[in-house]
């Protein structure tokens, strides 16, 4: 845990008793504080109580009328702003208390007093964007590890921030920060900041795509990062380069780019048909063949490889040590997951894909697919993805929206299955060496699961249980 401070005899009230919630409330108390705490499930609340926390009801005028409260922490799933803030932080608001989350008491403790007595200070990499977030946070994050230097991953993957051990000499710290984390936080200072890449999410919650893009880049704006990597193939990432740097040789920012060459500036890392390069001053200084690396398939999982490869040389690891590093990473579960290789199949765990742009990356990083798609389909369907059929040699259909999508596919050779069971057994009767059965239903889970975990780790289940 890492306690925090500054709070000591402060009144700190946690929304949100969730699992980052009550990791807040209890790094509170250890630097402190008094914490009065609520959540708007009577289940969650009657467990936290149980478990000692003092509840007081944020949502209403008498939480708040003896003015005790120095501070309001919410858990980022909470609306602060659009599309209308929650009850309780209209109360903290309309009367003048800051309100902050975790990533922002996580940047102002995470520094203590016994640093002076580091060879190293430790460092924190955090990695925003769209697409790829997680995959090049754990990409970094095992690059580090296996590279042997110290190193912690958390924030919107894996721990929670609060929860992380205090850092010890030379440790790297990697986070993955959601736009719901990097809006609201008080305080952001990373050493090296990650930019992936942007298309349209959560606009509800930022009231469009400039507040998302807002919330983004108060990583950078806010931060003021040793060094920024920064994904280009879109017009903000392009915008968000030009701002952070003072002009195109500024080798502070390392721009990234898996759609054509990055001339004249001070650095970037490119991947072009299959090969990642690195130039510095404009001159190539590295160059790693991403083809063979089997847990990062396809041109989106490239892109991730190009910013996990510059963060890494941020902080100081030769090009070597992160090829090697990339050779035996496996990938996240549920992403482009490699399960097994049986008879010459290739069988893939991309569950993760529950709308048409994820299953599009998934689609476009293999050929002679073999496609398990359906379950709780999306408005418009499967219909977006017509110029990729051609890549498909036959789909086998799942889930509430499996005679729709039958629709779709017009010609493409397809059979409705119904199940996960059966298409994992029609798949296995008639794939042939070198194809790949792809599990990428571009559908929500929810009509045969309780969550795209649960559907990847039954395809994984039953392909495991398949003859070798």
């Amino acid at each position: 845990m890492i306690p925090v401070l500054g709070v000591e005899n402060q009144t700190i009230a946690v929304l949100g008793l969730g699992r980052s919630g009550r990791a807040t409330a209890a790094a509170l108390a250890a630097g402190g504080a008094r914490v009065v705490a609520w959540d708007d499930s009577a289940e969650t609340r009657a467990s936290a109580e149980a478990e000692g926390l003092a509840l007081v009801d944020l949502t209403r005028d008498a939480g708040w009328a003896e003015g005790r409260i120095n501070a309001l922490i919410t858990s980022p799933g909470i609306p602060h702003l659009y599309p209308a803030p929650h009850p309780a932080i209209a109360q903290a608001l309309a009367r003048g208390v800051p309100v902050d989350n975790d990533i922002g008491l996580f940047f102002r403790s995470f520094a203590s007093t016994g640093w002076e007595a580091f060879d190293t200070p430790p460092r924190v990499i955090c990695v925003t964007g769209s697409n790829g977030k997680s995959t090049t946070t754990a990409l970094i994050h095992h690059i580090l590890d296996r590279a042997g230097r110290p190193t912690q991953m958390g924030g919107n993957i894996g721990t929670g921030v609060l929860s992380l051990d205090p850092p010890v000499d030379g440790e790297v710290v990697v986070l993955e920060l959601s736009s719901y984390q990097t809006d609201l936080a008080r305080a952001l200072t990373p050493d090296v900041a990650v930019f992936t890449n942007l298309s349209p999410d959560h606009m509800d919650r930022h009231g469009g795509m400039g507040g998302y893009f807002a919330a983004k880049r108060r990583l950078f704006a806010e931060g003021g990062p040793d060094r920024c990597v920064i994904g280009v193939d879109e017009p903000e990432g392009r915008y968000l380069a030009g701002q952070m740097g003072q002009g195109p040789q500024d080798d502070r920012v390392i721009r990234v780019s898996v759609e054509g060459k990055l001339e004249g500036f001070g650095w970037a890392v490119t991947a072009r048909k299959g090969f990642l390069s690195e130039w510095r001053k404009g001159r190539q200084v590295a160059s790693i063949d991403l083809r063979a690396v089997t847990g990062l398939p396809g041109a989106h999982n490239h892109q991730n490889a190009c910013a996990a490869y510059a963060a890494c040389r941020a902080v100081g690891l030769a090009p070597r040590e992160i090829e090697a590093a990339f050779h035996d990473f496996a990938g996240l579960l549920h992403r482009s997951q490699t399960v097994a290789t049986l008879g010459g199949v290739r069988w893939v765990n991309d569950s993760k894909a529950t709308n048409v742009d994820s299953a599009e990356k998934a689609l476009l990083a293999f050929e002679n697919i073999r496609w398990i798609v359906g379950g709780l389909g999306k408005e418009g369907g499967i219909a977006s993805l017509a110029p990729l059929f051609g890549r498909v040699r036959k789909a086998y259909l799942i889930g509430h929206s499996a005679r729709d999508f039958a629709l779709q596919l017009g010609a493409t050779p397809h059979e409705v299955v119904e199940t996960m069971e059966a298409a994992v057994a029609r798949a296995h009767a008639e794939a042939e060496p070198g194809d790949t059965v792809l599990l990428a239903p571009a559908s929500a889970s929810f009509d045969q699961y309780p969550n795209f975990e649960k559907r990847g780790e039954h395809f994984t289940a039953l392909v495991n249980a398949l003859p070798r």
